[in-house]
């Protein structure tokens, strides 16, 4: 396996992270960021207020994206297997 191939293992493997943990991260964000002006608005200053809110909308987020998830990384584990299968012969 040379070099390069080594890089385009990585590089794709880091595109197919970010591309999982996206929703996930996207989700968190926005409801970060509603929570952050609800408490601007109402002048609370409560620092673990925006926990419980941020966990529900991720846990929702991850069972919403299930079968994205699932199916990229199925195509990806294929594909890595073919290389490592490449391989040998």
């Amino acid at each position: 396996m040379s070099p390069t191939d080594v890089l385009d293992l990585a590089q794709e493997s880091v595109f197919v992270m970010l591309k999982i943990a996206m929703p996930m991260m996207i989700a968190a964000l926005i409801t970060g960021l509603a929570i952050s002006f609800f408490q601007a608005l109402t002048q609370i200053q409560e620092m673990t207020l925006a926990f419980i809110p941020k966990i529900f909308a991720t846990f929702a987020t991850m069972i919403f994206f299930f079968p994205f998830i699932g199916r990229t990384m199925s195509t990806f584990s294929k594909e890595l297997f073919d290389r490592i299968v490449g391989l040998g012969s």
